[in-house]
């Protein structure tokens, strides 16, 4: 099916696993220009060589996300060597998950540093490049933690609260400037964070991590956690044109698990 993706510049942040992989393979797919990005350079250097495997070419640079001069010195670099970045995904960024006795300072700056910022640091320079070329379109992936409370998740569900906002906010101040902006919240998704999650609670409960997973699924009225390739199809729909319309929009991707306005 034609996504009008063809030549298409896309930039993937948070590229090397999960959601991030699963987003640049699905644009790589739909014939763009992908350039994944990731902090850590070998988890990023076996993704590019697994897309490789199937006949999929990302570029990659690796970058900290949190340092905001990082974030910009990479923007430039890809719009002066491939051009300009018409599609940002952001995926990049993962609060660790404390029980409520381990939230201390430090917890909620590593929140939202990894979350908050390490998005917002790359969306300021590319989302000011393409109003000034009057078109574009990003998509933060999220989280439903930032909108249903939960005690192994609070300075992670904070910095996407804020993240939600920022994501609206942006949405409304650039659309008559040709802008679209929107936002994925997956629940609980097949990814190595599914893990983190679980020994966090267990840490608190004292309770065995496999009886904690099966709870969690059995609490998804879908009856299944997410898998990462899902909510990629739906962060490559959000970035088209068919959905030249929607912007502002907050996706939540849950199974049902949430079931809130």
């Amino acid at each position: 099916m034609e996504r009008g993706f063809d030549s298409k510049r896309v930039l993937v942040t948070g590229a090397g696993k999960g959601i991030g992989l699963a987003c640049a393979r699905a644009f790589l797919l739909a014939g763009a220009r992908v350039v994944g990005v990731a902090r850590n350079p070998h988890t990023l250097a076996a993704a590019r060589d697994a897309l490789a495997g199937e006949g999929l070419d990302m570029r990659v640079e690796a970058a900290d996300l949190v340092d905001a001069q990082a974030a910009g010195t990479l923007v430039d670099r890809v719009e002066k060597e491939l051009g300009a970045i018409d599609v940002l995904v952001c995926a990049a960024g993962a609060a660790r998950r404390y029980g409520p006795d381990e939230l201390d300072a430090a917890a909620y700056r590593q929140a939202m540093d990894a979350k908050y910022f390490a998005t917002m640091h790359v969306v300021q320079p590319v989302i000011a490049r393409m109003a000034g070329r009057g078109q574009g379109s990003i998509v933060a992936i999220v989280g439903q933690g930032g909108r249903q409370a939960n005690p192994m998740h609070i300075a992670g569900g904070a910095a996407n609260s804020a993240l939600m906002l920022a994501t609206v906010g942006l949405a409304r101040a650039y659309a008559a400037r040709g802008v679209r902006v929107n936002a994925i919240n997956p629940g609980l998704t097949r990814t190595s964070r599914v893990e983190e999650g679980i020994e966090a609670e267990a840490r608190a409960t004292g309770r065995d991590s496999a009886e904690l997973l099966e709870a969690a699924i059995a609490r998804i009225p879908m009856g299944r956690m997410a898998e990462p390739g899902e909510i990629a199809e739906v962060a490559l729909f959000l970035a088209s044109p068919r959905a030249s319309y929607v912007s502002g929009a907050i996706i939540p991707m849950d199974g049902c698990a949430a079931s809130v306005i």
